[in-house]
């Protein structure tokens, strides 16, 4: 089965996606949907693929999935009007700001009984899968404590930052789902601090730009959280798990494999500098994994109810941060 898509969004976002279902065996983009005209002519030239509406994708007989790559606050409705239609849908995380909304939503795509998978790229990503195998394969024993560290660049402009819904919602919310997914428990405990010491203008716009989480499980296994907007050496991307009979870590991309040692001392390239091409091979295994479950009537390796959970998480993280006391999560 060739499975058909549709991209909603001709951003940035849907631009990679587009890309990764052209490359994916298994899959062909049929149509490109977005209110900008340049920004689908784009699209729809590199990939000989029609310009469509919403409407008229919700209503097309050759596409089988949708890929959502619009605004957030857009995210639930669509997810509810593709469900109502039957086709499958891949949207980027997250469904949508609100716990009670991202609730909604979810009780309509069960009610349809319809496919979705929420866009969590990190699983996906080559390193941290071999991570986690060595895990699930018991090399490194019982785990016990994680290390998360990921660190921008610089933040995103001001518009984006007002409508993101806070960096623990829309950067942290990456590594809370990395972290339920290699801790193998729910978190019981949410501990958070945040302060702002890259940019005032950040304050302003009633957001963080520093802060670290300690998430603890019922069992007590922990993991630490760290994330800044700013970076000045590059996009820095790094998982260290501890277990009971040692340890397992992924590091760093860099521009070149490669360390050059001279009468100066030894040096190495810069990391890469951008979301985008740090995970390129993730998209596209993600996407690959997508096409996998809608041909084979299998189940999303990343769920609604992963969004929802990462959602809890990150508002969770919020509230510590705004009280200073930990949270317990049911």
């Amino acid at each position: 089965m060739t499975v058909r898509f549709a991209i909603l969004g001709a951003g940035r976002i849907g631009q990679v996606h587009a890309r990764a279902v052209a490359s994916t065996i298994g899959a062909t983009l049929v149509a490109i949907a977005d209110p900008m005209a340049d920004a689908a002519k784009k699209v729809a030239d590199q990939y000989g693929c029609d310009i469509r509406t919403i409407d008229e994708i919700a209503q097309s007989d050759d596409v089988d999935a949708v890929a959502i790559c619009t605004p957030t606050d857009t995210h639930a409705n669509l997810i509810e009007q593709f469900a109502k239609v039957g086709k499958a849908v891949f949207c980027e995380k997250p469904v949508d700001l609100s716990v009670a909304r991202v609730k909604e939503c979810l009780k309509v795509v069960e009610a349809e009984g319809a496919t979705l998978m929420v866009g969590f790229q990190r699983r996906f990503d080559p390193d941290f899968m071999a991570l986690k195998k060595t895990i699930d394969d018991g090399v490194i024993g019982a785990v016990e404590m994680i290390t998360v560290t990921s660190r921008d660049p610089g933040a995103p402009p001001a518009d984006y930052i007002k409508r993101s819904g806070g960096i623990f919602r829309d950067m942290t919310i990456h590594d809370f789902d990395v972290a339920r997914w290699l801790l193998g428990e729910e978190v019981a405990t949410v501990q958070a601090s945040a302060s702002v010491l890259t940019d005032p203008a950040i304050r302003e716009l009633g957001d963080y730009d520093s802060i670290n989480v300690i998430l603890t499980t019922a069992t007590g296994k922990q993991c630490t959280i760290t994330n800044t907007r700013r970076a000045t050496y590059g996009y820095d991307q790094r998982i260290e798990v501890h277990g009971s009979k040692g340890s397992v870590s992924a590091e760093n991309h860099r521009e070149a494999n490669i360390e050059v040692a001279t009468g100066v001392g030894y040096t190495r390239p810069p990391l890469l500098n951008f979301f985008m091409s740090r995970y390129t091979a993730a998209y596209a295994n993600e996407i690959a994994a997508f096409v996998d479950a809608v041909a084979n009537g299998a189940a999303t390796p990343t769920t609604g109810a992963d969004g929802l959970k990462a959602l809890e998480l990150a508002d969770a993280a919020l509230k510590s941060a705004e009280t200073g006391a930990a949270v317990q999560l049911s």
